[in-house]
């Protein structure tokens, strides 16, 4: 799976981006056919707390694509309730398709 991070105003430092990868990467035992992932990592209102925005889109075949944002006091703590929401979505997915 391909995973795209863009940070925005600001770098992500390397242990960030490291975190990032592999909270993604888990995805796939969720579901096999993730095409690709894109985390966006934003500062929502810099002098406010709990301003660590974390967006998620995932690309999966023959669907839309999957969507979460979650807001934190850091980018790893939004990052994995992004994640948690995509779990629920690829777990309900696949039931879906498991119905037809």
């Amino acid at each position: 799976m391909e995973v795209k991070i863009n940070s925005v105003h600001f770098n992500a430092d390397q242990k960030l981006v490291e975190f990032v990868n592999k909270k993604v990467n888990k995805l796939d035992t969720f579901f096999d056919g993730i095409l690709k992932a894109e985390v966006i990592l934003k500062v929502a209102k810099p002098e406010a707390a709990n301003n660590k925005v974390s967006e998620l889109k995932i690309s999966i075949p023959s669907k839309e694509n999957l969507f979460a944002k979650k807001q934190a006091d850091t980018f790893e703590e939004a990052t994995d309730l992004a994640i948690d929401a995509i779990k629920k979505q690829l777990v309900k997915y696949k039931e879906k398709l498991k119905s037809k």
